[in-house]
């Protein structure tokens, strides 16, 4: 991949992510996702999980870093709901629902992320990393493996 592309891409969407339409900063959460890895994306990212003025920026970013089914988009998510209000809260548990409420071995794999995340020594990743893992802990998802025979 090239460095220097990234690069650009993260500054671009980090101005659209201070955008004053919250359309822009929703769009701005969707995409930066795919960059999640990258420090300035995080700390951008962290931002528009938490939005101040639109909890739709909440919802739509919160779900794509969760649609990533990786530590870096759990790492965010999880730091976020450490400090989130109710109200936050509650749209980022809609997000979990969405994403992991329908295959079980994705909502495993999230667990077992959460799990090791919950070991960092960053006190707020861990508090976040263990309130992620009891949204995941209480989904019941549609479709289980398998058993075999």
């Amino acid at each position: 991949m090239d460095g220097d592309l990234r690069r650009a891409a993260v500054v671009a969407l980090v101005g659209l992510g201070r955008s004053p339409d919250s359309r822009d900063r929703a769009a701005a959460g969707q995409a930066l996702a795919a960059f999640a890895e990258l420090p300035r994306a995080g700390a951008v990212l962290l931002d528009l999980v938490l939005d101040a003025e639109d909890t739709f920026v909440t919802r739509t970013t919160t779900e794509a870093l969760l649609r990533r089914h990786d530590r870096a988009g759990l790492a965010v998510v999880a730091s976020a709901l450490a400090v989130a209000d109710d109200g936050h809260g509650d749209w980022i548990g809609t997000a979990v629902h969405d994403v992991f409420g329908i295959f079980a071995v994705e909502r495993d794999a999230a667990l077992r992320r959460c799990e090791e995340l919950s070991r960092k020594d960053d006190d707020r990743l861990v508090r976040g990393a263990r309130a992620l893992h009891e949204l995941l802990t209480d989904l019941d998802p549609v479709l289980h493996p398998v058993p075999r025979a």
